[in-house]
């Protein structure tokens, strides 16, 4: 059984660049919008290497303990909606939280463990989505990903698809010209209101 420590968070080592965000919410740093077609796209990218074996296992295994402690955390509450989606020990949160408090808990929560290399909060303060917007979610995430499966120079297979009332977040380790690929294709889908790169880029 794999263990995960927890351990005072390093600092990413990859270099972050292309950072643009036009939301209330905080990723890493403020910035400017880009409009690309009918939806906005943010970008958070990062260079690394593709995920091995071992590193797609430690991803998985830090999720599902993630996911586990936030339904129980006392400090979270059982009325908070928290999603954890996690490629390379980077760690994407999304959902809802009552308060800017529980959305820093959160987030320390997943720096705690030595396999989180970075955390995008993505946590939004509202109530939680209900069933119609979630079932919405999952189509847009469904439909993305089949476009992506058709798309031309786009490995659909390394890339994670998260959708949060129609803003659709894109996870992977890609080239620059797969990254682009995967954002065209994904903002063709109908109700796709914002893309979020959350891309590392390997060598091309």
């Amino acid at each position: 059984m794999i263990q995960l420590r927890r351990i005072q968070q390093k600092p990413i080592k990859a270099l972050l660049l292309g950072l643009v965000f036009v939301m209330t919410t905080q990723i890493l740093t403020a910035c400017v919008p880009i409009a690309i077609g009918t939806a906005t796209v943010t970008a958070v990218d990062l260079y690394m290497e593709r995920r091995t074996v071992k590193q797609s296992v430690d991803d998985n295994t830090l999720e599902l303990r993630l996911r586990k402690e936030y339904l129980s955390d006392e400090k979270l509450g059982s009325a908070v909606n928290i999603s954890t989606t996690i490629i390379n020990g980077i760690v994407l949160l999304t959902g809802e939280v009552h308060n800017d408090e529980q959305r820093q808990y959160a987030e320390k929560l997943a720096r705690s463990y030595i396999d989180t290399r970075e955390v995008v909060n993505e946590l939004e303060l509202s109530g939680q989505t209900n069933m119609n917007s979630r079932a919405n979610d999952s189509y847009i995430t469904g439909k993305v990903k089949s476009k992506l499966v058709r798309a031309d120079g786009v490995p659909s297979t390394n890339i994670k698809v998260v959708t949060e009332r129609g803003k659709v977040y894109l996870l992977g380790l890609v080239t620059h010209p797969e990254a682009e690929a995967a954002v065209d294709a994904a903002r063709s889908v109908s109700g796709v209101t914002h893309i979020v790169k959350v891309f590392e880029y390997i060598d091309e």
